[in-house]
């Protein structure tokens, strides 16, 4: 599988703003924060041009409920990822076969959520390191993968 990499587009962060706005209409009145996270959160940085979204629920109870809502938004629920992240509710958006959007539900204050928040705002605050980190992915995006998830293992 080929790994595409690409250059900051301006574009990435009104991608994301369109989702959260229709994340924020579907989830009504539950309580939820919509975060964008992943490489394309990072302004200048080259990477999957796949918005990342992070739903955060105050209450993770809920999380089941909201999985129809958002498959009406025309994401694909990959309830597989339950198993090693039960956690944590995945979905896709596709077009063309490719990876467009995913969304990541957790809970507010996880592992998870608290995690990415912490490595996009490190990267928003050191370029010189989100400089180092595109040459990373630039280079494991020039070798051939078995699937996205050995690229993603080997970022990390």
């Amino acid at each position: 599988m080929k790994v595409i990499v690409a250059e900051y587009d301006k574009e990435w962060p009104r991608l994301f703003d369109h989702e959260r706005d229709l994340l924020l209409k579907v989830f009504g009145e539950t309580a939820v924060r919509i975060e964008h996270i992943g490489s394309t959160s990072v302004p200048g940085l080259a990477a999957r041009p796949i918005i990342d979204v992070m739903a955060g629920l105050q209450d993770f109870a809920n999380v089941d409920s909201l999985v129809p809502k958002v498959e009406d938004l025309g994401y694909v629920y990959i309830r597989e990822y339950e198993d090693v992240m039960p956690d944590r509710r995945f979905f896709r958006r596709m077009q063309d076969r490719q990876d467009t959007h995913h969304i990541h539900m957790v809970e507010i204050g996880s592992e998870f959520w608290e995690r990415h928040l912490l490595f996009r705002d490190y990267l928003r605050e050191n370029p010189e390191t989100a400089d180092e980190y595109a040459l990373l992915k630039k280079s494991l995006a020039s070798r051939q993968w078995k699937d996205a998830n050995n690229y993603v293992d080997a970022k990390t």
